[in-house]
């Protein structure tokens, strides 16, 4: 693959100045890039701030997945339909560094996601979950799934848990595996197929959407507890992302509707120095307790920066079940139709990212909500989305 500058950071050609189209976009496992996937190769974002940091290009066809391994030159590669040389159902395991590939599997069907750990590289098909050793490239693990054709699948971050979640064997069912407790949660989340999912980078706490798109459900993943439920509206929507804040203090909700919704967690995190910390469930001290690894179970009571409930609440019992919801606290309305995915970024700020190009920082009040203020907006690539 040839590595190719452009300081502008917007060229919408590649080195024989043919059209570059958008494959894919992809977050790094902190928010602080995303990588984008083209018919010529692929490009990593720096998120703040906004540049371009390098592109790599090459000929034979483009790449339907890109992962990154955080800000390390390992990435993870999927060739897009139109690759002549890395099929779709090959994963190249990428050493940027030495501009060569350093492992490859390869399926008998499509490769629908792959997700990297420092420790372990997980391969996702339609039917089935693959957990690899990184160091020596070894099957750990082998997971059924029902059809998953979206790839779903999480993993948590923390050196000290190593966490996967993944869909069930039945409609709306999430099963998370706890590797180092050696023990699977299974959590009946949803009535619908499930449609998107989360975790924090510890992997205690999950959020969840199925394919009708209006709740989003957040669960404790060590003993299955549904902890908080939010509404995105009432009509069905195709939810395309779920992102939790660091502090697991918010929750941004991306869906075909052209709104980014963001929502006020009730789960009381409790400080490091305090007396009376607990952790979900029964689970284990962590040497690092941050996110939501100290995060206590019981929901704290509402406070400033709760979310809009129906002043009809009282009435629950009788009137349908959206008079009680807890609806979005702030929102940013998106001008193109287009899939977008989402990440809080620093000082109470989202990063928006679409499938046409585009770029959007924003910033939404923590204590009024309301509808969120564009600070920064780029067209990174100018394209028509194209499958391949």
């Amino acid at each position: 693959m040839d590595a190719i500058y452009d300081p502008s950071g917007n060229s919408n050609s590649d080195i024989d100045g043919s059209e570059v189209n958008l494959l894919s976009v992809s977050w790094n496992q902190d928010y602080g890039c995303f990588a984008a996937g083209t018919n010529h190769g692929f490009r990593i974002y720096n998120c703040d701030p906004f540049k371009e940091t390098f592109r790599r290009d090459l000929k034979s066809g483009g790449f339907g997945i890109i992962e990154m391994l955080f800000r390390s030159n390992i990435l993870a590669l999927v060739g897009g339909k139109a690759n002549t040389q890395y099929p779709p159902n090959k994963v190249i395991i990428w050493d940027d560094h030495q501009s060569r590939c350093i492992g490859e599997f390869s399926f008998r069907s499509d490769v629908r996601a792959v997700k990297l750990r420092r420790d372990q590289i997980v391969v996702v098909l339609e039917h089935k979950i693959y957990v690899y050793n990184f160091m020596d490239l070894k099957l750990l693990h082998q997971i059924e799934t029902l059809a998953n054709p979206r790839g779903l699948c999480c993993l948590s971050h923390q050196v000290n848990t190593s966490v996967l979640a993944c869909p069930g064997l039945r409609r709306g069912q999430v099963r998370v595996e706890h590797f180092g407790l050696n023990m699977t949660k299974l959590i009946n989340a949803h009535d619908s197929r499930i449609a998107c999912l989360t975790m924090t980078m510890d992997g205690l706490l999950l959020a969840t959407a199925s394919t009708k798109g209006t709740l989003i459900r957040i669960f404790n993943t060590m003993d299955g507890t549904r902890l908080q439920e939010v509404r995105r509206g009432v009509d069905r929507a195709d939810i395309y992302g779920i992102a939790l804040s660091p502090n697991v203090q918010w929750l941004a909700v991306s869906s075909d509707k052209g709104t980014v919704h963001i929502f006020s967690l009730r789960v009381r995190v409790v400080s490091e120095d305090s007396s009376t910390q607990s952790t979900v469930g029964h689970a284990p001290p962590f040497s690092h307790q941050n996110s939501s690894s100290s995060l206590d179970a019981l929901i704290s009571p509402s406070a400033a920066g709760a979310n809009p409930g129906s002043s009809l609440s009282f009435m629950k019992g009788v009137l349908p079940k959206y008079f009680s919801s807890e609806w979005s606290f702030a929102r940013f309305h998106l001008p193109e139709p287009t899939q977008y995915m989402s990440a809080f970024g620093s000082q109470n700020t989202v990063i928006i990212v679409g499938m046409n190009g585009s770029f959007y920082r924003c910033a939404f009040d923590p204590v009024n909500g309301g509808e969120m203020i564009q600070h920064e907006y780029v067209r990174f690539l100018k394209t028509e989305l194209k499958s391949g």
